[in-house]
């Protein structure tokens, strides 16, 4: 049996980026046995906010009116929270389709038009969206189902079911960036590794996996998504599991179709002056980033500590996801965030039945 995987006045809106925290969960990775369901409840608190020595001065990405906008405002900060139901239902001992619905609070604030008043640095801006993010469908499939080693491919799709129309508190649609969903479809390929460095004891686990997002409708494309993780996991007690993990996030350049304008300077009480009024594909600077994590964790299986009808096939669990290298392009970077979470099994169907 291998151990579990530790737990995972302006009309130009902001260029502000929204992230969330990232860990591996075992049992969101894994291929359940056949029959069993597997739900994972998680709550994620991830703070954003400008790294020493950053400006936080970024353009804005005005889609609705096809505008990219350089220089054009200073960003504060975003918190997003995800309440996240996992559902992992074993088809056959070996594939498995998973279901990742999230529920997710944002609140942003920046600094807008900066240049666009005489006597004052911009407008303080502020936005505010509660409701359902893009829902995930992964089909996976074990192809390495031994003793000691499981292999786990997987293909997703994400589902453009978030909310992309929420506006800001001057009444403007907020830009595909701070959005909660990103208003098409994406694409996800991972893979799962993990390996009984000694069994019931100690074990070493891998994910990776790379997402692509279309275009939507309002001429945005976010950046393709590369996530890299590596980890053990240390049975202390029957009940109690300690987690170490690495985890690397490189995110691609968004792009906007849109014209090229220059914010005028702070204070400067004029509009942003046309650089190029053509409307075409164009990166959207300041997006982009690189993140390198240690997430430190437990697990605790009530199951083993407590007998019980509710408690059997049951675990809780804790992450404190701290940043240790971060590159933003001068934007909101990540700041240390957890997850909590709870995991529950269900034999639904009997093999053989």
């Amino acid at each position: 049996m291998l151990i579990g995987a530790g737990v995972f006045a302006s009309d130009a809106a902001a260029s502000c980026g929204a992230v969330s925290c990232f860990v591996v969960i075992g049992s969101q990775q894994q291929v359940p046995q056949e029959g069993v369901l597997t739900i994972n409840g998680m709550y994620n608190y991830t703070p954003m906010r400008l790294l020493s020595g950053t400006s936080g001065i970024i353009p804005a990405a005005d889609q609705a009116n096809q505008r990219l906008i350089l220089d054009h405002h200073k960003e504060t900060r975003t918190i997003t929270q995800t309440y996240t139901l996992d559902m992992n239902y074993g088809v056959t001992d070996r594939f498995a389709v998973q279901v990742t619905v999230p529920y997710l609070k944002r609140k942003h604030r920046h600094i807008d038009g900066i240049g666009e008043s005489p006597d004052e640095f911009g407008e303080d801006s502020h936005f505010s969206d509660n409701g359902i993010g893009d829902v995930r469908i992964t089909a996976k499939y074990n192809v390495l189902p031994t003793l000691r080693n499981m292999l786990v491919l997987g293909f997703g799709m994400d589902l453009p079911t978030g909310d992309t129309r929420a506006r800001d508190s001057e009444g403007q649609v907020l830009e595909s960036s701070g959005q909660l969903g990103r208003g098409n479809v994406g694409l996800i390929g991972s893979i799962y590794q993990t390996y009984e460095l000694i069994p019931h004891r100690l074990n070493q686990f891998a994910f990776g996996s790379y997402r692509h997002t279309f275009r939507n409708r309002d001429g945005y494309q976010f950046g393709d998504e590369f996530l890299f993780n590596f980890g053990l996991n240390l049975v202390t007690m029957p009940w109690l599991v300690i987690t170490n993990q690495f985890n690397y996030r490189y995110l691609v350049h968004d792009n906007v179709r849109a014209n090229l304008e220059q914010s005028a300077p702070p204070f400067a009480g004029t509009d942003p002056t046309v650089i190029d009024p053509t409307v075409m594909n164009r990166q959207v600077p300041n997006t982009g980033s690189t993140y390198f994590a240690y997430t430190p964790g437990f697990q605790i299986s009530l199951g083993d500590l407590i007998t019980s009808s509710w408690t059997e096939a049951m675990s809780v669990y804790f992450y404190a996801q701290i940043p240790v290298a971060r590159d933003a392009n001068d934007n909101l970077a990540q700041g240390t965030s957890f997850v909590f979470g709870m995991t529950k099994s269900f034999q639904l169907i009997k093999p053989g039945a």
